[in-house]
């Protein structure tokens, strides 16, 4: 027998969708062939960024019976991995009960995300349950730190703590990453050690995760949060419901007690729009809006008019999007099917998609006190679509189409479908902009966000455009504004960038990222002169090198390649086919065909192959390493 040596670097999600394909297709590898598979990764096996020991506060954006690691139907989803273990649903927490206490964890729920982690973690079980005889797993508890080339077709994986494990094959599955500090990181870090004598509550927050970070925040003082995505709403429930704040009733009339230990909570962002909620989803588990202009067949025919097969997003794309979010909006307004033939957006239907996109188009306010009531009014406004559903209320039904029209932005942007220019006014100006229009949070986070407002609790640090500056004079951060009659300032004791980072191979922290960028086995994508993120890819996710030659035998899938391609971080929805999972099974198969033609040398595959699995299982320290699971 022949054994293959394969090393998964990071198993979360696309670590264990990677896995799950390698146990799917094992039985085409070549006669007499099997595979051991090290797993690398310092976490629990399938959870990544989703830790099942985080606070309960914390809610996945997605509804919970559209995510599951088995788009294709051969396992449960979510909801019903929650259901089938015994979670009930009390108001909006979740507790395994045993019996018929709360109510059905139903179809809508937006369930923790440390529930997710048990989730995945029980996926991640399971799947080594089920692996075919011909695939042993060995679980390294570890951090890989460097990729050293061995011979022409082999690689040396290094761990942090010093051990070795050598393999044919490599997948990268990393995901989210952290970046190198910025000047200004560098700064505000520097204002805090600085002026700590004279603001004791002075404090720089990079990043808010692990979310027990900010605990170091000071009951009573006063911290700023950039940003108002998804992130920002993390860095909210910790500092009020993690500080032990309660939520009362439902609806508009949500009410917040505070604990009297949180902070008071300025909130500010480039323009300060809010996210808006999630439409109550009408769809179903697998529905979605059937496009009708904006398809990738649409795509694809624009590019075969263009000289150089390249398009332009504002003159190209967008018109097709704007086209189908006024479809889906005059069909949700008439409440009856709408023919496309002869179909286009009138004048009102094109002024309220462009109203949707950019709310501050033709506003302006004379002071904060103004542009606070523009932005309570428009998140009241939205939250009375949103409880319309995503089919009833034109305004959801048209934001929806962005979501579910992927496939159609993907055929538009990946491995350079964009010219260069284009693509850095996509990346951005309009991917924030979608973002925030149709991947928010869950309806009840922000009527959460208006009951803190009215509580005192949460307030806007500034308007749009708003600038943060160092007040070296109070020893404080400073949020100023100007407006018709002047300029208005905030202070901060406390500062949290509430974002995630994007994955620029030459800023990322990792020791990894580093390593294979100094020997050369990878590169930064760039089209052209923009440089969007990510390791450069072909599209069977084989990296390429700092000579531009596909890495032979390795890929990279997910986060680390969100660059040529696009929307790498979405899970996978239930019954629909995923490119997520479309990513996963290319890679592997293609490792199956390398493996056809790779030459098996008598004997000396064998000896190179050949381990000490006892060191191996002392090294992991975990109970799951070297298991040949039948």
């Amino acid at each position: 027998m022949t054994a293959l040596r394969v090393a998964v670097v990071g198993v979360g999600p696309r670590g264990l969708s990677v896995l799950q394909k390698i146990g799917e297709l094992a039985g085409e590898l070549p006669d007499g062939h099997t595979l051991d598979v090290h797993l690398i990764d310092p976490g629990e096996g399938g959870q990544g960024a989703h830790p099942a020991r985080q606070p309960a506060h914390l809610l996945t954006n997605t509804v919970a019976s559209q995510v599951s690691m088995f788009a294709e139907g051969s396992g449960p989803s979510f909801t019903e991995w929650a259901a089938s273990v015994g979670y009930r649903a009390f108001d909006t927490t979740y507790h395994p009960t045993g019996d018929d206490s709360g109510a059905p964890v139903g179809e809508h729920a937006y369930l923790p995300r440390r529930l997710l982690g048990s989730y995945l973690s029980w996926v991640f079980d399971r799947t080594l349950r089920s692996l075919p005889d011909t695939v042993r797993v060995v679980q390294h508890r570890d951090r890989a730190v460097d990729v050293e080339p061995v011979g022409s077709d082999r690689y040396a994986v290094r761990l942090a703590r010093g051990f070795t494990v050598t393999v044919d094959y490599l997948f990268l599955t990393t995901g989210h990453c952290e970046r190198v500090p910025t000047e200004e990181d560098r700064a505000h870090g520097e204002f805090a050690r600085e002026y700590a004598d004279r603001n004791p509550h002075l404090a720089y927050f990079s990043t808010p995760y692990p979310v027990d970070l900010l605990q170091r925040i000071a009951p009573g003082s006063t911290v700023a949060v950039q940003g108002f995505g998804l992130t920002a709403h993390d860095v909210i429930s910790e500092l009020t419901a993690g500080r032990g704040g309660t939520f009362h009733g439902a609806g508009p009339d949500t009410e917040y007690r505070p604990s009297g230990r949180e902070p008071r909570i300025l909130l500010f962002s480039r323009q300060c729009l809010p996210f808006s909620a999630r439409g109550v989803n009408q769809k179903g588990v697998t529905g979605g809006h059937p496009a009708r202009f904006f398809t990738p067949e649409a795509v694809r025919a624009l590019r075969r008019v263009r000289p150089d097969g390249r398009l332009d997003f504002v003159e190209d794309v967008l018109p097709l999007l704007v086209k189908e979010m006024g479809y889906a909006y005059r069909e949700a307004q008439q409440g009856r099917p709408v023919p496309p033939e002869g179909y286009e957006p009138s004048e009102d239907e094109r002024r309220i998609v462009g109203k949707l996109l950019d709310p501050l188009a033709g506003e302006e306010f004379a002071d904060q006190a103004a542009f606070r009531r523009f932005f309570t009014d428009h998140v009241s406004n939205d939250l009375a679509h949103a409880e319309r559903g995503n089919l009833t209320s034109p305004v959801k039904a048209a934001t929806d189409v962005i979501r579910d029209t992927r496939a159609a932005l993907r055929e538009a942007v990946e491995f350079g479908g964009l010219t260069p220019a284009s693509h850095r006014v996509f990346n951005t100006v309009y991917v924030p902009v979608m973002n925030r229009v149709s991947f928010g949070p869950p309806r009840h986070r922000n009527h959460q966000l208006l009951a803190l407002l009215r509580a005192g609790v949460v307030d806007l640090a500034g308007g749009p455009g708003g600038r943060l500056v160092r007040d070296r004079e109070q020893g404080r951060y400073t949020v100023r504004t100007d407006y018709p009659g002047g300029t208005e300032a905030r202070h901060a004791d406390a500062l949290v960038v509430a974002r995630l980072d994007a994955f620029h191979p030459e800023r990322d922290r990792s020791p990894l990222t580093s390593a294979l960028l100094a020997r050369g086995l990878v590169r930064p994508y760039r089209n052209g002169d923009f440089a969007p993120g990510g390791l450069d890819i072909d599209e069977r996710g084989r990296p390429f090198t700092a000579q531009g030659t596909p890495l032979r035998g390795a890929w990279a899938v997910g986060y680390l390649v969100e660059g040529p391609r696009f929307y790498t971080h979405a899970l996978p929805r239930h019954g629909i086919a995923s490119q997520f999972i479309r990513d996963a099974d290319a890679a592997v198969r293609d490792m199956v065909t390398d493996a056809h033609r790779r030459p098996r040398t008598a004997g000396a595959s064998t000896l190179t192959h050949t381990y000490d699995s006892a060191r191996e299982a002392e090294h992991a320290g975990t109970d799951r390493t070297s298991v040949s699971v039948p």
